[in-house]
């Protein structure tokens, strides 16, 4: 599956994380991909206030890792920036929060490999002429519990 999603504006990208938000389940990995300044960290804040987050949520640029417990789930938001080698991941618990729920991971190309095949990805980009974009790729099974991105589909 491959979507693009034009991103104009904030609310656009508030949109997706609401579109995203309600079909997440256990084990669930989000791959948020894209420069800096592109829209990932947005996207993370929006998801997590749409499922009920209401404390503050800072970007686990410094800390790697924060978890936030929401009712019976728990969704563990990891910045793997500053991440030197793939063999970190074990020090983060990166397997285990997947395990008992939803990560989000931004900057998984850090991860080497690491992430499950069955991942959703949003590679979010900003055009020469400034207009932001999201492109979505998964496996096709992400195509049916997002309905209303089929017609947004690429060939």
């Amino acid at each position: 599956m491959r979507v693009k999603i034009p991103l104009p504006d904030l609310k656009a990208t508030e949109a997706l994380a609401a579109t995203i938000a309600p079909i997440l389940k256990p084990k669930d990995a989000i791959a948020l991909s894209g420069d800096l300044g592109t829209g990932k960290t947005t996207f993370a804040r929006a998801l997590l206030r749409t499922l009920g987050v209401k404390d503050d949520i800072p970007s686990p640029t410094f800390t790697l890792v924060q978890t936030y417990d929401i009712g019976k789930l728990s969704v563990s938001h990891f910045d793997l920036y500053r991440l030197k080698s793939s063999s970190e991941l074990d020090e983060l618990g990166l397997d285990d929060a997947r395990a008992d729920g939803i990560v989000l991971v931004e900057w998984p190309e850090r991860a080497e490999g690491n992430l499950p095949k069955n991942r959703l990805t949003l590679n979010f980009s900003i055009a020469n002429d400034g207009s932001r974009s999201c492109l979505l790729e998964g496996e096709d099974a992400w195509l049916t519990r997002l309905p209303d991105l089929k017609k947004a589909s690429l060939p």
